[in-house]
């Protein structure tokens, strides 16, 4: 086999981290079949997911598989307006129910590509997909409209807290962060992001006192359980509060209390978007990113893994590491 077509393989559940054993294997390079076009990856970010995926807690996941979801790279087969351009782009598909972005070489619908502008670094570009269409998508569905509104932000410099963050205050709204220990909010945003301390008891009379008495109109909760009840509390009438997210499955809930509210509660799944349909939103994003209202990741020299350091990598991101790690195939 071509040393050039390496992959990384999953090929069986396993229930434990120590049983994590993804193998890098030589396979064909894809063909770009009509409708299709191949993509050499740069880089491929490692997302949470993607280890739970390799780990068998997705019930719906094909075996075996490559995982991987985010990459960037650059068209080497496939249609000839897009022959060596260089795109990027996420899919809840990939690594999923068809091969991922693990890899040196990736098959993807023509639908599905998305150019890359120049000025963004491809190990930076493959670290936005899955925190960017998250984010995006739990925003449109609750109503962001801007100027005027304020944005509760749980986990605000996680990934998607961040991303949400951009896109909120590009959008003109009033962005309250919470992080443990109140620590300052330290990604890009287009204002100044007010943040308070989320071991705070009384996190949503803060939030209320702050608003003057209104509440906020969304509280994107990208924690879950440890914040759901403060992210209820903190709801303006009306409000809606995004979950993504949780360590616990079950919470307490006063249904009274939501209805006579008007409250909205919205679960957001980026794994039900196709590459194709994650290729749309990133569409709608690019004017931010080309402008510079909206921007991707940053990842250090550390952070760049090569395909041999899969799985040390994964186990990092199972064990919660804050680094941003990229695979560079």
């Amino acid at each position: 086999m071509n040393q050039k077509s390496q992959a990384i393989k999953v090929n069986q559940k396993a229930l434990e981290p120590q049983l994590l054993a993804p193998e890098l294997v030589d396979l064909p390079m894809p063909v770009a079949l009509e409708g299709m076009a191949v993509v050499e990856v740069a880089a491929a970010a490692i997302n949470p997911s993607d280890v739970k995926a390799a780990m068998g807690m997705m019930p719906y996941a094909i075996w075996p598989r490559t995982p991987g979801r985010d990459y960037a790279g650059t068209v080497v087969a496939g249609p000839k307006e897009w022959l060596g351009k260089g795109v990027w782009g996420t899919g809840g598909d990939l690594g999923i129910t068809r091969d991922g972005t693990h890899a040196r070489y990736l098959s993807l619908p023509v639908e599905a590509l998305v150019a890359r502008p120049d000025h963004i670094p491809a190990a930076s570009a493959a670290t936005a997909g899955v925190p960017f269409i998250t984010a995006y998508e739990g925003l449109r569905r609750s109503g962001l409209t801007g100027a005027g509104q304020t944005i509760l932000v749980c986990g605000s410099n996680g990934k998607v807290g961040q991303a949400a963050i951009q896109l909120a205050t590009r959008a003109g709204a009033r962005v309250i962060g919470v992080e443990r220990a109140g620590q300052a909010y330290s990604g890009h945003a287009n204002s100044k992001v007010e943040t308070l301390d989320g071991n705070s008891e009384d996190l949503a009379l803060q939030v209320m006192s702050m608003t003057d008495g209104k509440g906020v109109d969304i509280a994107f909760n990208t924690v879950g359980s440890p914040y759901f009840e403060a992210c209820l509390q903190s709801l303006a009438l009306g409000g809606t509060q995004i979950v993504i997210s949780t360590p616990n499955r079950n919470v307490p809930f006063d249904i009274q209390a939501f209805y006579r509210r008007d409250l909205r509660m919205i679960g957001v799944d980026s794994l039900k978007l196709s590459a194709s349909a994650c290729a749309e939103v990133l569409r709608t994003l690019l004017p931010g990113f080309t402008d510079g209202s909206l921007k991707t990741f940053p990842v250090d020299e550390s952070g760049l893994i090569p395909l041999e350091g899969a799985r040390q990598a994964y186990l990092q991101v199972l064990a919660g590491s804050a680094q941003r790690l990229v695979l560079t195939p």
